[in-house]
């Protein structure tokens, strides 16, 4: 889990002194008071998951969900009608839902997953979500 909080926002990291954009965290009730209600249930599926499967820290920032255990490892943004999942990994995958893949060193991608209801965490996308929980 993380070991370093930044003075300044508050927010969790593993390692200390860790770059990154200070953002204001908030409760989830906050964060969720003028949201759709599928982003609420989107939410509810991927990290219900990941915490029947392990222990995560949970932080809602203004972008959105973040998942962390050693180093951010999900992500649930809002866009306009759907909420985009980052899940990392440190291999490739070949999924017809992703609709971007991004190649973040040669041992780690992200790839982004269009979630418009609890529905489409399916089977599939909770073994990757679980993967990734152990691999970062």
């Amino acid at each position: 889990m993380a070991t370093w909080t930044c003075p300044q926002c508050d927010r969790s990291f593993g390692r200390t002194g860790q770059s990154h954009v200070c953002l204001p965290v908030m409760p989830l009730d906050v964060y969720f008071r003028d949201r759709p209600a599928y982003e609420r249930e989107v939410y509810d599926a991927v990290v219900g998951h990941l915490e029947s499967v392990g222990t995560v820290d949970v932080e809602a920032a203004t972008v959105g969900i973040l998942v962390k255990r050693r180093r951010t490892f999900v992500e649930l943004r809002p866009k306009h009608k759907w909420v985009e999942l980052s899940i990392m990994l440190t291999r490739p995958i070949d999924d017809p839902r992703v609709s971007r893949r991004i190649v973040v060193s040669h041992a780690r991608f992200a790839y982004l997953f269009r979630l418009r209801s609890a529905a489409d965490v399916d089977d599939d996308l909770r073994e990757l979500l679980t993967e990734s929980l152990h691999q970062f």
